[in-house]
């Protein structure tokens, strides 16, 4: 979207009239619109020739110019939603600490199960095999 005299001012952090005397010297090109008479300017054309105030000072949102005020409030919000985020991240390790702890639980349950279900007898030796022929012995 593009800038009017007046943002691309506060965009850079000069005065309109600095924008304008840039278009005028050729430095910037910009169109004119014919029924309003106000200026676009295209904001990579803006920053190519001057630079980015920080964003601290001014903000471009839905075409309008944020003030100060605006960008405290957005700064709470900021920090409120970071420790809202640092608290699901804790409380996402901790879901995975008590899973890992628990799937170890599971697996020694497991193999106690698996070492009372298999015999335990201990191996006997094997008895003579008996002859069914006993009778006919020679």
């Amino acid at each position: 979207m593009p800038y009017n005299l007046a943002e691309a001012g506060a965009a850079i952090g000069r005065s309109k009239s600095s924008v304008l005397r840039a278009i005028r010297r050729g430095a910037i090109s910009a169109a004119r619109d014919e029924a309003t008479g106000n200026w676009a300017i295209d904001p990579a054309e803006l920053h190519r020739v001057f630079p980015l105030v920080a964003p601290s000072f001014s903000e471009r949102k839905n075409g309008t110019i944020r003030n100060g005020s605006e960008t405290a409030v957005e700064t709470a919000e900021m920090r409120e939603l970071r420790a809202r985020l640092d608290d699901a991240h804790r409380t996402i390790e901790d879901l995975r600490q008590r899973l890992n702890r628990e799937s170890e639980e599971r697996r020694e349950a497991q193999r106690q199960l698996a070492a009372l279900l298999t015999d335990q007898r201990a191996p006997t030796m094997p008895t003579p095999r008996k002859r069914w022929l006993t009778w006919r012995r020679r």
